[in-house]
């Protein structure tokens, strides 16, 4: 994994209830790249699929492993990023945020995705620790790499 790419179109642009969204997802040798037009906000979860991976199609219920990061919609900064810490993530969908399970499940592996989840499908409270306050809509591009259950 690398560090963001400096360069490609938007794969996805996508206009809020507030602000927009463009995302370019991952490369072989790139991180995908997120740019808000911040504040964005939405009133309903919406996913695109970047790019059809040609694996199997990933259950409800499976564990993944994938490679993703995280931007709040509020101000446009990233607060988690799977490609940063430069490992893949590994986790059952039944133990995440609604928002990346219904971005996740029903797609097929080795798909590149991405989600701009409501508050209530992301973290209706906050999550302090990573700077999301009550109310932010998050952006989140992943790399679905293998599932299994």
């Amino acid at each position: 994994m690398a560090a963001p790419s400096d360069g490609g179109a938007a794969e996805w642009t996508l206009s809020g209830d507030t602000g927009s969204v463009a995302v370019t997802g991952s490369t072989d040798t790139a991180a995908p790249q997120v740019t808000v037009d911040a504040p964005f906000s939405v009133a309903e979860t919406q996913v695109h699929t970047l790019r059809a991976g040609d694996g199997p199609i990933v259950a409800a219920d499976a564990t993944v492993s994938v490679c993703y990061m995280g931007v709040d919609g509020r101000d446009g900064a990233v607060f988690d990023s799977s490609y940063q810490r430069g490992v893949p993530a590994d986790f059952p969908l039944n133990r995440v945020v609604p928002g990346f399970q219904k971005a996740i499940a029903g797609q097929k592996v080795g798909s590149t995705v991405a989600v701009a989840m409501t508050s209530a499908d992301g973290y209706p409270d906050g999550q302090p620790a990573a700077g999301i306050e009550k109310g932010d809509s998050l952006v989140f591009a992943i790399k679905i790499l293998s599932a299994s259950r």
